[in-house]
């Protein structure tokens, strides 16, 4: 008893400093903006309670929900072209071939470079003029389907989408390969002496037992997408006409912009909101599939 009771302490003792710096840095400065959100403050001059008309005023704005439809979009884009398609990289990576590690760190590069060398990249390849992604569509005689793909108020939001999912595809497939590695080989074999080849082996055996690993995946998929700002603000800065703004954005334009840091608050605590909801849904529902 003695020494479950000292394991327990050198725990709790070892975790400590890591535990404070978390609240330092993420609890606190939660509840100093929960305390912002419900004052009309400039950062300088004194502040005024306003109660809940900062909430108020952002429900009767019409660019935030803008902002909150584009969310969606990049959660929704996100998980349909990051999960299959990390999944499908770490599947063709976990055979045995030539030049596997070659392959696995380029596909892992777009997650270490920067969002601004990312934004200037797409930015590129999306230029109206210049553009790799006009010029390949007017090498195959596909004039009519060049586009201004960031200045297009129809497809900017789609075309941010795709630069989002090229930069944190590779995270997903590192993720999924560490899983992949981790179910034993005798498995394998026994699926194989069964006839269980191919694509059946995949979504019979394999995706199954790394089921927990996709849960979690996606839980990090759908949080991720409510922080996306650095990537969008370089790319588009939320133009045109707002158009590809997110939350982030939004709160970001309002508390350092316009310099209304209780509104911006009050911004900053809806997409802790939001974040939370969706996050404790898509947990639920993982639960309830695993029973």
């Amino acid at each position: 008893m003695n020494t479950l009771k000292g394991t327990r302490a050198a725990i709790f003792f070892g975790m400590l400093p890591a535990l404070l710096i978390y609240i330092g840095i993420a609890i606190i400065p939660i509840f100093v903006s929960l305390y912002y959100s419900f004052f009309n403050w400039d950062g300088i001059s004194a502040k005024s309670a306003v109660g809940f008309d900062n909430y108020v005023r952002i429900f009767n704005d019409s660019v935030f929900w803008l902002s909150v439809k584009n969310n969606i979009i990049i959660m929704v884009t996100g998980l349909i072209g990051q999960i299959p398609l990390g999944l499908l990289l770490a599947l063709l990576l976990n055979r045995k071939m030539r030049g596997s590690t070659f392959f696995r760190t380029v596909g892992f590069m777009p997650v270490v470079i920067s969002s601004v060398m990312v934004s200037l990249i797409w930015g590129m390849i999306y230029n109206s003029e210049y553009g790799f992604m006009n010029a390949l569509l007017g090498f195959f005689g596909l004039d009519s389907w060049q586009r201004n793909w960031l200045g297009d108020t129809s497809i900017s939001m789609y075309s941010v989408s795709l630069a989002y999912i090229w930069q944190n595809c590779g995270l997903y497939m590192v993720i999924f390969l560490a899983a992949l590695q981790n179910i034993p080989g005798e498995v394998n074999e026994a699926a194989e002496l069964d006839g269980a080849t191919g694509l059946r082996r995949v979504f019979r055996i394999t995706i199954p037992m790394i089921r927990s690993t996709i849960l979690v995946a996606v839980v990090y998929s759908i949080s991720n997408s409510f922080r996306v700002f650095d990537l969008v603000q370089i790319l588009t800065g939320g133009g045109p006409a707002h158009m590809t703004e997110v939350m982030t954005i939004y709160m970001y334009n309002h508390a350092f912009v316009s310099r209304q840091f209780g509104y911006g608050s009050a911004a900053s605590m809806l997409i802790l909101l939001f974040s939370l909801i969706v996050v404790s849904l898509v947990n639920r529902l993982g639960r309830e599939k695993e029973i």
